[in-house]
């Protein structure tokens, strides 16, 4: 019989091997660029993921031949602000490889967005990696779809949270003269909240996007930041915990955060009962979706109204999510016996899904609001106290006292784009953990200039300026 101890040596070499492979592998795909696809002419819509399987769901002789993060299709995409006003931008859609936690191919979809003219100092093209908060349980509500010319609007959709951040955050990088990617990280599954996955389908966009010659990019020495707020810090705090694990080769000099969903369980618990129930049973639904014991276990366990409801929720949305069912209860669905999260199998599955597992190797801007009605601000004092016991972090970390989870996300904007920039551009970050407490982050010097950017370059890519350096 073989041993614990060799059979874990036998693991640790395979990894290793596969991902020296990986690595290789995508470092070689530049020699043979797949062709683009033209963009759909106006007023032709797309189609929903639902309906593209070709593009979405590659059959499996195509897919499991590829590395990790290596091109399957790629096609040029009109984008739009609201659905109806068009970007001045090079867009494409980029559908790749990736992997599951269970070690088994995936396709992924990403959108990459290349700005008008050149880059602010003349150097190579940098990336931005933006996770945005979908928050969702159905393909439909992605933002490869929801950020299009003529898709179907997110305030009929309920998919609002691309177009928001699209135009807070991925455009303003865009003004600043970076190339975006915006991934569809929950993955063919919509597995909302199973940060691992969101984090290897947001690795391996980076490396795809790092591949695509159009885009412009200068291979893995490309500087790469991260960004992600709420559902979107998950992939995004998740993919700082991977990268050295997973990614090595990715340049990855900076991640910024805020409202954190470190620990699942403290984000349940605090929703039981709360506003935030609708939004966080999506979250859990979409959990079981990457973890069948968790799958198992709501089929097993929840009585006809918890399986109704699981049903009404499955297609929808972030907007409909949280307005279908907040302040119920999670006891008033379960049918077993004591506190249906401490059961084992829900316990196995949040710990898998619960940051802290490892340290960023690459700085950290993190923060939160302290009353926060939907992320617990003590499970992120909790995270950061984590990474801060290893000597090596580097962490940047406010605590906002009077903001709450949805205005802390454009209070923070400028301080969030502003601190990623000088990490993209290579401005020396202070050493060690930092933490600091304010009253509001909109008292900050920077506050009214960078709204002020953001808001004009809001404007100008509204009225069809190109965005770029300028």
């Amino acid at each position: 019989m073989t041993s614990p101890g060799l059979r874990r040596r036998r693991r640790l070499l395979v990894t290793s091997l596969g991902l020296v492979a990986s690595v290789l592998f995508a470092g070689s795909a530049n020699a043979d660029p797949v062709p683009v696809q033209p963009p759909l002419p106006f007023p032709i819509p797309p189609s929903p993921p639902e309906f593209d399987h070709g593009f979405y769901l590659p059959s499996a002789d195509i897919l499991d031949p590829k590395a990790p993060g290596e091109i399957i299709a790629a096609r040029q995409v009109n984008l739009a602000n609201f659905s109806l006003l068009p970007l001045n931008v090079d867009a494409w859609q980029l559908s790749y490889r990736s992997t599951n936690t269970r070690g088994e191919p995936v396709p992924a979809v990403a959108t990459v967005i290349k700005p008008r003219g050149g880059t602010q100092d003349g150097g190579p093209r940098k990336l931005v990696s933006v996770q945005i908060a979908e928050d969702s349980l159905g393909q439909y509500c992605a933002p490869s779809y929801s950020l299009q010319l003529a898709s179907i609007p997110g305030n009929l959709t309920g998919s609002v949270n691309p177009m928001l951040e699209g135009l807070l955050n991925a455009q303003t990088l865009l003004h600043m003269g970076y190339a975006v990617i915006i991934p569809d990280y929950q993955g063919p599954n919509s597995a909302y909240a199973a940060g691992p996955l969101h984090a290897r389908i947001t690795l391996d966009g980076i490396r795809a996007a790092e591949q695509f010659a159009p885009l412009g990019l200068p291979g893995t020495d490309t500087r790469v930041g991260l960004m992600g707020y709420s559902g979107g810090a998950i992939a995004t705090g998740h993919s700082a915990e991977l990268h050295a694990s997973y990614a090595p080769e990715l340049n990855i000099v900076g991640v910024s955060e805020g409202g954190i969903p470190a620990d699942l369980e403290a984000v349940l618990r605090l929703a039981n009962g709360n506003v935030g129930f609708g939004l966080i049973l999506a979250a859990a639904i979409g959990v079981s979706r990457e973890y069948p014991e968790l799958a198992d276990f709501f089929q097993k366990n929840l009585n006809p109204a918890g399986q109704l409801l699981l049903a009404a929720k499955n297609p929808l949305c972030v907007s409909y999510q949280t307005a279908l069912m907040p302040f119920l209860r999670l006891e008033m669905l379960y049918t077993g016996p004591g506190d249906p999260v401490a059961q084992p199998q829900v316990q196995e599955v949040l710990g898998k899904t619960k940051m802290g597992q490892s340290v960023p190797t690459v700085p950290m801007y993190m923060y939160n609001a302290n009353p926060d009605y939907l992320i617990p601000i003590g499970q992120v004092n909790a995270l950061v106290d984590t990474y801060c016991k290893d000597p090596a972090a580097n962490v940047t970390y406010t605590r906002d006292h009077f903001s709450e989870h949805i205005s802390l996300e454009p209070l923070m904007a400028p301080s969030a784009l502003l601190w990623l920039r000088d990490r993209l551009n290579g401005v020396p970050v202070e050493p060690g953990c930092h933490i600091k407490d304010v009253g509001t982050i909109a008292g900050a010097p920077e506050f009214l200039p960078g709204w002020g950017d953001v808001l004009g370059n809001a404007l100008a890519a509204i009225i069809g300026l190109p965005i770029g350096a300028r």
